[in-house]
């Protein structure tokens, strides 16, 4: 999930990721590093939150003979600035985690060459935000919601919030963590949900109705979910005290999956009225020196196999219509059925003035 996509333990860790380069799917080859189309390993650019399985990487290496290396670069939109700054002599070959939130700064940057990949013909039109062109394949889908702690509504005989509204009541003062949309992705899609329920003429009215009920602002969704959340594992060795944080639809089955041992019931659930539709895409970087194993790397991730893989790598739901769910992830992930959207038109022309108003009337 982008700046990103995210969420506990071994999963927070592969959420968010070291910020190096990591070799996967077998050893570098070592030919490679003069570049060139017959180089055999393919690097994938990357947020901290990409995760994939071993066997996955390794089989697609059975299948085309490259191996691919990730080269993970920060949040989502930290790792889109970085590729722009180094367009045209770019890091790797494939950059994946781009979403909807920032695609048009990254295509009026020119930050990737057309492809269209194979298999698109099992994914939705509706998530192809670059169809007449091809800059982009969408991987991923996933929802940006408040996420809350059950028990501490629970011992409090409180019913948890469900709505931007209920957010805003005297009821939840000073309960709420949100990201800086300035510096996350999870944060700039909350802020997008609020101006996709409130309009262009309400969405600041109600950003000070959350300041006044104590919304507290942190950089980053790791210091949000498991430093300030009291219902994340890493939250509750932080002592954190804040029992709703923007998060994702898919956060519980995270907290599920790695805890020890596992509950029958996640012990976080989802504001599903507080969800923002996001969308991920990879691309086959401007300047890329393998540029036949990134078409075939962007190819595998829609493939059956790497879709599959995805819901308990990174916690978000396949693009591709032919892939199951596992069902830990249907069981305790929340369904949202409609989150809030935004034209790419609209967050194009908006996005970098309704993050400056937002920083002027909420940080100042």
């Amino acid at each position: 999930m982008s700046t990103t996509k995210k969420i506990t333990v071994g999963a927070l860790a592969a959420a968010l990721g070291v910020t190096t380069l990591t070799a996967c799917g077998g050893g570098a080859d070592k030919s490679s590093e003069g570049g060139g189309t017959e180089s055999k390993t393919v690097t994938l650019v990357s947020h901290d939150s990409f995760n994939a399985s071993p066997a996955v990487l390794k089989e697609f290496t059975r299948q085309t003979g490259y191996t691919v290396k990730v080269l993970k670069s920060g949040d989502a939109g930290e790792a889109v600035n970085k590729a722009i700054l180094t367009k045209g002599a770019p890091q790797g070959d494939v950059f994946f985690g781009v979403d909807n939130t920032l695609l048009s700064r990254a295509l009026d940057n020119g930050l990737f060459e057309p492809y269209e990949a194979k298999g698109l013909d099992r994914v939705p039109d509706s998530v192809e935000l670059d169809k007449g062109e091809h800059r982009v394949t969408p991987i991923d889908t996933g929802e940006i919601c408040v996420n809350y702690d059950k028990k501490f509504f629970a011992d409090r005989k409180l019913a948890p919030p469900q709505t931007f509204d209920d957010l805003a009541k005297p009821a939840y003062k000073n309960l709420l963590v949100v990201e800086n949309p300035e510096r996350s992705s999870p944060g700039l899609g909350f802020l997008l949900g609020t101006a996709a329920r409130y309009g262009d003429d309400g969405w600041q009215d109600y950003w000070k109705k959350l300041k006044a009920n104590g919304v507290k602002v942190v950089d980053s969704w790791e210091l949000a979910y498991n430093q300030e959340f009291s219902g994340s594992a890493g939250g509750k060795k932080a002592k954190g005290d804040r029992p709703l944080v923007v998060s994702y639809a898919s956060s519980p089955p995270v907290e599920v999956l790695y805890a020890q041992p596992q509950p029958k019931e996640a012990p976080t659930g989802v504001a599903t009225g507080t969800c923002f539709q996001q969308t991920e895409f990879a691309g086959l970087l401007t300047g890329a020196r393998n540029k036949d194993g990134g078409k075939a790397l962007i190819d595998f991730l829609i493939s059956k196999k790497f879709q599959e893989d995805m819901p308990l790598q990174m916690f978000v739901n396949p693009v591709a219509e032919d892939a199951e769910l596992p069902e830990l992830f249907t069981k305790h992930g929340a369904k949202v059925d409609k989150p809030y959207t935004l034209a790419p038109e609209k967050i194009a022309k908006n996005r970098d003035q309704w993050i400056q108003s937002w920083s002027s009337l909420v940080l100042r």
